[in-house]
């Protein structure tokens, strides 16, 4: 079972698991983070600027902006393939990419979990007012792992004030 406080490497060991059949990677993209855009830009041998223009999206995910690489739309619909995804199903930066990419897998003991364990420790941010009022929003809808609840992240009392407005001391 996966936990908040799960460590990375078990994380990547049970994201390991994914058989590189590129299913997840023809229906969307992973997140990266800031701190990893300097690797993968060294590694297509280009800037970090270039790589920000030409292959990424910036998006609003839990009151903070991350990147995703962009994706190659299939007409009409609202999905397509990430712009890193080969002909022959294979990541074009494999050796560089992403944790959320490296953990991400449709494992269907794990896959759900590693996801929001990746969303709670490196997208939600609990000094962040609405970043803990977003979390709390999905978190009404759907299930999540242990130690991820609103009220886990910043206590009952202070989540109570967040999510009527209050100001903070």
């Amino acid at each position: 079972m996966i936990k908040k406080d799960t460590p990375i490497q078990t994380a990547l060991e049970l994201g390991r698991a994914c058989k590189k059949c590129g299913h997840c990677c023809s229906y969307g993209s992973g997140y990266v983070l800031e701190k990893e855009l300097k690797r993968i830009a060294e590694f297509l041998k280009i800037s970090e600027k270039e790589l920000k223009e030409k292959h990424l999206d910036e998006v609003y995910r839990f009151g903070n902006f991350v990147y995703k690489p962009k994706i190659k739309y299939k007409s009409d619909m609202p999905y397509g393939k990430c712009i890193f995804l080969k002909k022959n199903n294979e990541c074009s930066i494999n050796e560089v990419k992403s944790l959320h990419c490296r953990i991400g897998n449709c494992n269907p003991v794990h896959g759900e979990q590693l996801s929001e364990w990746f969303m709670v420790n490196y997208l939600v941010d609990p000094y962040n007012a609405n970043s803990i009022r977003e979390w709390a929003l999905r978190v009404e809808t759907r299930p999540t792992i242990e130690g991820a609840r609103p009220e886990d992240l910043v206590g009952a009392q202070k989540l109570k004030k967040i999510m009527n407005y209050e100001k903070m001391r």
